[in-house]
């Protein structure tokens, strides 16, 4: 488990062939999927390429990372269609 965990916002919108997610303020972040959650997660996976590759080019992230331990919790609002 990493230790390290980043907080960021997702924007979704329906389009014509599913729903697209982005990340506000980094550049390329976002993905389309069938569903809300295909889009969120598949968003989500563009974005830690996009970090990894930063990382690896010692360039700032831009993001503040937070200490995530075993006695952290998050809480967290996500849509889910039914």
């Amino acid at each position: 488990m990493k230790d390290n965990t980043l907080l960021l916002s997702v924007e979704l919108e329906k389009n014509d062939d599913g729903y697209l997610a982005k990340i506000p303020g980094i550049q390329g972040a976002f993905a389309e999927g069938d569903t809300i959650e295909d889009a969120i997660f598949n968003c989500v996976d563009v974005t830690k390429l996009i970090f990894q590759y930063r990382k690896e080019r010692n360039e700032n992230l831009g993001f503040n990372e937070i200490n995530f331990t075993k006695s952290s919790r998050l809480a967290f609002t996500i849509p889910i269609g039914i």
